[in-house]
């Protein structure tokens, strides 16, 4: 299996930090957020990794080329920003024609990932694709997730200030590769893509933990409660 980190965004919320460094290699207790994803996919079994890259694109590139997983990992310059499913089109044959994983390198995960793999695996026949969930405490700045008895995915509410619950998605997902084919002109994978695929998406929620590294607050708790080695 096959991976593509997302991590061309400008990390705008989290300034002045990312003034000088791009996102996806703020450390958390000392070790970039890169570095901790492509660690967590490489020990699971994927074999090789996708990251797509454009603000400060030359320090990751050169960030990757130093590091112990630079034959496994290789990156893409984007000089306009494609959107999440964008990016997963432009670079559909990098999967291989195989399941794949897509996933934001910008947040911080403690889930199994193997676990997760797995539950792919035997996912229920008419679902397309897996999703990892969490509970949150700001569901209003998260996409809410309405599943059924079966956890497969029902319905998404996009940063809604009503009460749908905390089970937000936590933009890591496994793909069948029949999802992948399917893709044409798609740019945003959470508004084009996801309410498409309403009772075709299987759920699996963890209990470890994970947080959008997006503001000062929580880039600040990761730092407190992460188990980074």
């Amino acid at each position: 299996m096959r991976a593509v980190l997302l991590a061309a965004g400008l990390g705008t919320r989290l300034r002045p930090l990312t003034d000088t460094i791009p996102k996806c290699l703020v450390p958390i207790n000392g070790k970039p957020l890169l570095d901790i994803w492509c660690d967590s996919l490489l020990k699971v079994g994927v074999s090789k990794i996708l990251v797509n890259l454009h603000y400060k694109h030359q320090v990751v590139e050169e960030h990757i080329a130093k590091s112990a997983y630079c034959n496994q990992v290789k990156s893409v310059f984007e000089p306009e920003l494609l959107g999440t499913a964008g990016t997963l089109i432009a670079n559909r044959n990098f999967f291989n024609g195989e399941d794949g994983i897509l996933l934001h390198a910008d947040n911080y995960s403690e889930a199994n990932l193997g676990q997760l793999i797995e539950s792919h695996l035997q996912r229920p026949t008419k679902c397309l694709m897996t999703m990892l969930a969490f509970r949150t405490q700001t569901p209003q700045t998260c996409g809410i997730l309405e599943v059924d008895d079966q956890n497969v995915l029902q319905n998404m509410y996009e940063k809604s200030h009503q009460d749908h619950g905390n089970l937000a998605n936590g933009a890591l997902y496994i793909l069948s590769r029949e999802l992948i084919a399917s893709l044409t002109t798609e740019s945003d994978f959470s508004t084009q893509v996801i309410p498409k695929l309403y009772d075709r998406i299987q759920v699996v929620e963890t209990n470890e933990t994970y947080l959008d590294i997006g503001t000062p607050e929580s880039y600040a708790l990761a730092q407190e409660i992460a188990n980074v080695k």
